[in-house]
């Protein structure tokens, strides 16, 4: 299997600005506007009035930047489109049109078609579904359209209002003070709605993980990490070994992501201890490489012993050089088959004293054909043999002999392009098995926890200090105390 080449990480970080919702709105209406106008491109006025009417709508274009609008706020985003209707002059309906037909052909056929079928092998026809995910989704990325479809013809009429009174030389302080009400209403809006509806974040820890003296328990632990599986549809999954695993070991059945619930997020609030507001990681979108806090595996290295990260490009942008890249451009069907087959060889050549595996089909299924289908169970049925079959492996090359396992997932995915982030049904609570010899058998744990408690849950079996700013507290319902032994 291939490793992440530079051209794939660099591409991934490209995505990403067309995938976040955030970034994608300003180059998406930026793109819309210059189409429109494209017979105009040759005329000097037109980039004068480009220009200035640019300015003008850049407060917009930053309000939308730090503000976003997912789940029921989106039904709010309607208050300000109505209002710069009513304060300015109607655009042309083609150029609303316009930006509708653009937004659905970006989303539907060049991403929900075009770009998964190049990279994971999804079917041509793969639209006649991705239409409905785009139109449920509900997460702040680009395939929400009852989000984003509202902010960019708000931000369109505004900025055809503008360029055409530029064109016309009237524009004014008289002329722009209707763009100020429009600017500042939805400002007051957007900042009521998330200060006072804005209410679902998790609860955070506050105090650090309260620190002890280092014995190591365990050898080895062994991370499973299946990307995006959602905890009520794993339960309804044929997934006979994983069954095995939480009646001979313990499970806990309140296991919270955290808030931005991206895939970079959660895997550096997984092995770091704490939360974005301290790691740095808030988004998919990586601005500044690195976390800024310690991880596990630093915590390991202080006590001489390595860890591993396999996982797909974007890990990088926060973890390094800790992460050992798979190729995410290959047919969905052979991924996870790949990923384990990669683990086998990184087990055999450097036989890390923590090893963890991203598996991502699962994930990928649920972007491309939703979570409520056939196929996203079969994929969670696949892991669960693939997960089986690796754990045999270790088990016959001696390497579960003192062994933890943990399996659990980063996050759970929502109705539509199965999108998470910002904890709709289906996103918050994930599943997390704990099995080995020192972990109890046949325990349930229904308290709830959060993922950050698997950094140091991790350092406090391996007999290495906590890191630095690791806040969740050791999951110690799981392990047995020495005289359990």
């Amino acid at each position: 299997m291939k490793k992440a080449s530079k051209f794939e990480k660099v591409a991934a970080r490209c995505w990403n600005l067309l995938n976040e919702g955030k970034p994608f709105t300003p180059i998406f209406t930026t793109g819309v506007f210059l189409l429109f106008f494209i017979g105009q491109w040759s005329e000097s006025s037109f980039w004068f009035s480009f220009f200035l009417s640019l300015a003008g709508t850049l407060p917009l274009f930053i309000l939308n930047f730090l503000y976003d609008f997912p789940l029921f706020l989106r039904n709010y985003l309607f208050i300000p489109l109505i209002a710069a209707l009513l304060l300015l002059q109607a655009p042309p309906i083609s150029l609303w049109l316009l930006a509708a037909g653009v937004y659905f052909f970006f989303t539907v056929f060049f991403w929900g078609t075009l770009y998964y079928h190049l990279r994971i092998g999804t079917t041509w026809l793969n639209f006649t579904r991705f239409w409905k995910l785009v139109l449920k989704n509900s997460d702040s990325t680009s395939g929400n359209a009852q989000e984003q479809l509202p902010k960019v013809l708000m931000i369109l009429t505004v900025w055809h209002y503008l360029f055409e009174t530029a064109k016309d030389g009237g524009l004014g302080f008289a002329e722009y003070t209707p763009v100020l009400y429009v600017t500042a209403g939805f400002g007051l809006l957007a900042w009521i709605l998330h200060r006072y509806l804005f209410d679902w974040k998790p609860a955070e820890y506050e105090e650090f993980t309260e620190k002890e003296s280092i014995q190591a328990k365990s050898d080895k632990v062994i991370v499973i990490v299946v990307d995006g599986m959602r905890k009520d549809r794993f339960e309804i999954a044929h997934t006979p070994f994983l069954n095995k695993l939480k009646a001979e070991g313990t499970e806990y059945r309140q296991m919270e992501t955290v808030y931005p619930a991206r895939t970079v997020v959660c895997f550096s609030s997984m092995f770091t201890g704490t939360y974005p507001r301290e790691h740095g990681i808030t988004s998919n979108m990586v601005w500044r490489l690195g976390i800024k806090v310690e991880s596990i595996f630093d915590s390991l290295r202080k006590v001489g012993k390595k860890g591993k990260l396999l996982g797909i490009a974007h890990l990088v942008d926060a973890m390094g050089s800790d992460v050992e890249t798979v190729t995410a451009v290959m047919k969905n069907d052979v991924a996870d088959p790949s990923i384990m087959q990669r683990a086998r060889n990184i087990m055999e050549s450097e036989n890390p004293d923590l090893f963890i595996v991203q598996m991502i089909a699962t994930d990928q299924t649920g972007h491309s054909r939703g979570v409520f289908y056939d196929e996203y169970l079969q994929k969670i049925n696949e892991a669960d043999k693939l997960i089986e079959d690796f754990v045999d492996y270790l088990d016959k090359e001696g390497h579960m002999e003192n062994t933890t396992l943990i399996i659990c997932a980063d996050h759970g995915q929502a109705d539509g392009i199965g999108g998470h982030g910002h904890l709709d049904e289906g996103e918050r609570f994930v599943p997390f098995i704990m099995h080995g010899p020192h972990i109890r058998k046949g325990m349930t744990v229904e308290e709830k926890h959060s993922l950050v408690s698997l950094a140091p849950t991790i350092a406090h079996l391996l007999g290495a200090p906590f890191p630095a700013n690791s806040r969740g507290p050791v999951l110690k319902q799981a392990i047995k105390e020495s005289r359990e032994m």
